[in-house]
This record gives C-alpha cells, sequence and structure tokens, in this order.
C-alpha cells in the first residue's frame, strides 16, 4: 500500500477506455427517394428523424432551408416541391446529422438539443456530457 501518487495515477489511467478505440455501430441512414413529376418524396423520413432522435419538423425545416425549396410532412414522408437527387439528399442528412446529432467528442448520436438563446441551441452529449452551441436549424 505504499504506492506513490503518479503510480496510482497511472493505473487509473490504464483502467478507463479509449474514446479513440471504442467502435460505433451507429451509421445515418440512407434516403429512400423517389422522383415522381416535379416532387421528390422522401419514403423512410420517419426512420430518419427516429434515428435521429429528432422531431419531424426540425429536420424537415432544415431540409427545406438547404434545398431551397417548400417541403411538406404527412404519412411518415417528407414530399419536396422539386426534383432532388438521392445523392445530394444523403450529403443533406449527412451534414445535419453531423451539425446536429453527431457529438463532435465521442463521435456517438446519443445527443438532445436544449434551450435557445440568441439564435443557438446548445447540444448536448449523453455518453460524454459535451456540450457545444449549435445554430438554430
Amino acid at each position: 500500500m505504499d504506492s506513490s501518487y503518479e503510480q496510482l495515477l497511472d493505473r487509473a489511467f490504464a483502467q478507463l477506455p479509449s474514446l479513440a478505440t471504442e467502435k460505433s455501430d451507429f451509421k445515418v441512414p440512407d434516403v429512400d427517394s423517389i422522383i415522381q413529376g416535379s416532387k421528390t418524396i422522401i419514403r423512410n423520413f420517419s426512420q430518419i428523424a427516429d434515428t435521429a432522435r429528432r422531431d419531424e419538423g426540425d429536420i424537415a425545416k432544415y431540409l427545406s432551408k438547404e434545398l431551397a425549396a417548400p417541403v411538406s410532412v404527412g404519412d411518415h414522408k417528407l414530399t419536396i416541391s422539386t426534383k432532388v437527387q438521392a445523392m445530394v439528399l444523403n450529403d443533406k442528412v449527412k451534414k445535419y446529422f453531423e451539425t446536429y446529432v453527431i457529438c463532435k467528442e465521442c463521435h456517438k448520436p446519443d445527443t438532445h438539443i436544449e434551450g435557445t438563446e440568441r439564435g443557438y441551441e446548445t447540444l448536448v452529449c449523453e455518453a460524454c456530457g459535451a456540450r457545444y452551441t449549435v445554430k438554430r436549424s
């Protein structure tokens, strides 16, 4: 029991899990979209919102701004009033997840958004406790 402080500290750090080496099975869902006439329909929109653990309206508002097109949510689908390729939609959804869902510290999707102040919201990670300000979606 005659351990020095440095030895105890080294032993404690050795027992901690490494955040960088932890694997996450999380994957941003691919968009399942079809183009009908002059509209694009995202058929798995409710699945995307459930995976993000965010309100469908928030994601719809974000996509509307990013695509500069009016959108409507109904029957677990998102209808965009213009033609949008699936690759573009996947990029926009991935960008949403990177900005508003995935923690920048531990890279896990276990986050939620707290209060709004001066046009910014706080993204709080439930896994590691990190807090970030993000621009309101």
